[in-house]
């Protein structure tokens, strides 16, 4: 079902999903809120030391500079 209010087909909305899939392969930030250690994964996964408590932040939401 289509949502009346989109500015968008739902091919559309699917290509921008593939899109944030793609930029996000290889490319989230994450932070374990318990040991504080940081890696770079592809998917969001827990810590190595076993915490389920982790930040995840998309690195292409990173500024450039």
């Amino acid at each position: 079902m289509t949502d009346p209010q989109s500015q968008f087909t739902p091919e559309e909305v699917h290509q921008w999903q593939l899109s944030l899939e793609e930029a996000n392969r290889h490319n989230i930030w994450c932070h374990c809120r318990q040991c504080d250690r940081e890696w770079i994964a592809s998917a969001e996964v827990p810590c190595e030391c076993g915490s389920k408590s982790v930040e995840y932040i998309a690195c292409w939401q990173f500024p450039d500079d």
